[in-house]
């Protein structure tokens, strides 16, 4: 695939945005460094699936984790508390004891808001949006079916967010996060196929639908001897580590 640069989609030194599909702000986070040393960044998008938390926070200023958890088919996305915001925060405020104080907020009645003016200073780099999964499963099939792309579930999101935020002439960078085939059963259900219930035979019926290969380390899973079989209640997590 030729870069955008060779294709002439952007001039040397322009400004790219960068749409990130996280929970945790740690991915995204890094792309504000980025740009602080000097990548030329437009704006970076924040893409949330259903537990959109950050959505709402980056909207509207207000962190509020007093809501319902989805479990969804982008799964390392299923956050209420993303453990990188706090970061953010102090960058932009350069106010340790106001961040302390909001994560106290937080930590003791689930919510915190933040200044207008620090709501405002976030908005100059970043945008938001969420999808949920009726949505997530339409990208899939709209990439697959338009540009020939296979993508995971969560990189879905991000392909769904950027085309809502898309505005002006600025080239947009979706990141792509996973395999397709570490989520088989999600994928080949939104292309259109009848889903087993083995996720081995989903990755073959997925590979056969496609012609995309399913990764080595993936397809010879099956074929590995199972290491770990105990199940831990979690009311047995304290004992069963202090037995180890």
């Amino acid at each position: 695939m030729r870069s955008l640069r060779s294709r002439g989609d952007i001039a040397p030194g322009a400004p790219v945005s960068f749409c990130v599909p996280t929970g945790n702000f740690g991915d995204i986070l890094a792309g504000y460094y980025a740009k602080r040393m000097g990548l030329p960044v437009e704006k970076l998008i924040c893409a949330s699936n259903k537990n959109n938390v950050l959505t709402d926070f980056l909207t509207t200023g207000v962190y509020d984790a007093r809501r319902t958890f989805y479990k969804t088919s982008s799964p390392s996305m299923d956050i209420l508390v993303s453990s990188n915001l706090e970061r953010l925060l102090y960058h932009v405020t350069q106010d340790a004891a106001a961040v302390a104080g909001w994560m106290r907020e937080l930590a003791e009645h689930g919510h915190y808001t933040v200044p207008a003016e620090v709501l405002s200073a976030i908005r100059e780099t970043f945008a938001c949006g969420c999808a949920d999964d009726a949505q997530v499963r339409e990208e899939i099939r709209a990439r697959y079916e338009a540009d020939g792309y296979l993508c995971d579930t969560h990189t879905a999101v991000a392909f769904r967010v950027a085309r809502q935020q898309a505005a002006g002439e600025t080239p947009c960078v979706v990141l792509s996060t996973a395999s397709p085939y570490k989520f088989p059963c999600d994928v080949l259900g939104a292309l259109g196929a009848d889903v087993p219930e083995d996720e081995f035979e989903a990755m073959r019926l997925l590979q056969e639908k496609t012609g995309v290969p399913a990764p080595a380390s993936l397809a010879g899973l099956r074929e590995k001897p199972v290491r770990f079989t105990q199940v831990v209640e979690k009311d047995g997590i304290r004992a069963a580590a202090l037995a180890l």
